[in-house]
């Protein structure tokens, strides 16, 4: 089959994705669903559905229903996809592939000793969608449990934060310094009685001094040339007995993902912003790495709670 150049284009872009690669190695050895190739590449099961629909569409892989999943395998046609995979997959030999090809040997295994779906995810299950079980729910159950007061949401883009927290305010304050994501935030949460909005600049936030119960920097510090200045900024806004939430990327050396994210800096250690939250005197309870990411480049999330004295 001739190939016009956008054609030969898109089939080497569809192939030079490592994750996709990484797919078909698994299903040219075993049939698989993509909750089970999720736990064996450690992706997220989103993406491993995303890459699974593209190489279905190019004809690589088909899947059949048996009982209430679909397990995925290498399609047995001949078309141009087909035809470069199999003159790649002579040269591969690769070290995650084999380590790969081990997890999905057990997993083949475990299928077979009739484990249940929890058994069978045990110690990766944040990783594995199950019907209703959500981070997004798993938060709201727990937002129940909080009486927030008066709430400023700091750089708090689109709304989103605000609407999970709004039924368990007095108030939450959407401050951006975008006008642009301030609208998106209007437009989300518009008939939100409890919802205000401000632009303004978290260097030097347009609010008294100790107006608020609860002041949330959620990933705002990468967007500060001196997060430390920001962090005071924010403190001094604390009522006696408020709290200072913050969550924001560990210290990484990813330049180009910081620039493709508009960031600008590369993140901050736990000592440096434990450091800058007790100069503002505030009383520091939680300030640690909390999560990693699963694929590289691995980046990490520190989360801090500190509280103003009473």
């Amino acid at each position: 089959m001739k190939l016009s150049i956008a054609q030969s284009t898109e089939l080497c872009r569809l192939l030079a994705d490592p994750s996709r690669l990484r797919l078909l190695l698994l299903l040219e050895a075993h049939a698989l669903s993509a909750a089970e190739l999720t736990e064996v590449t450690g992706l997220a099961q989103s993406r491993v559905s995303t890459h699974l629909a593209r190489l279905k569409r190019a004809g690589l892989v088909q899947d059949q229903r048996t009982g209430g999943a679909a397990l995925y395998t290498l399609a047995a046609v001949e078309n141009s996809a087909a035809e470069l995979w199999a003159l790649m997959r002579q040269e591969l030999d690769d070290r995650q592939a084999r380590l790969d090809r081990e997890r999905a040997d057990e997993v083949v295994r475990a299928r077979k000793s009739g484990q249940t779906w929890a058994e069978s995810v045990a110690g990766r299950m944040e990783l594995h969608y199950s019907p209703g079980r959500t981070w997004e729910a798993t938060a709201h159950a727990l937002i129940g449990l909080l009486e927030l007061g008066d709430v400023l949401d700091v750089a708090s883009g689109d709304g989103v934060l605000a609407e999970l927290i709004a039924e368990r305010a007095r108030s939450v304050t959407c401050m951006d310094i975008s006008a642009k994501v301030l609208a998106a935030a209007r437009k989300r949460l518009g008939t939100v009685s409890n919802v205000g909005f401000c632009q303004g600049d978290m260097r030097a936030p347009p609010f008294a001094d100790r107006r608020f119960d609860q002041v949330f920097l959620m990933h705002a510090l990468s967007y500060a040339q001196e997060p430390k200045t920001v962090i005071a900024k924010a403190a001094a806004l604390l009522r006696p007995g408020g709290s200072l939430i913050i969550a924001t990327l560990g210290a990484h050396k990813h330049e180009a993902a910081m620039q493709a994210y508009d960031h600008v800096n590369l993140g901050v250690t736990p000592e440096a912003l434990a450091k800058w939250l007790k100069a503002c005197g505030l009383e520091v309870e939680l300030c640690r790495v909390t999560s990693r990411e699963p694929r590289p480049p691995y980046f990490e999330v520190v989360t801090a709670l500190a509280r103003a004295g009473v």
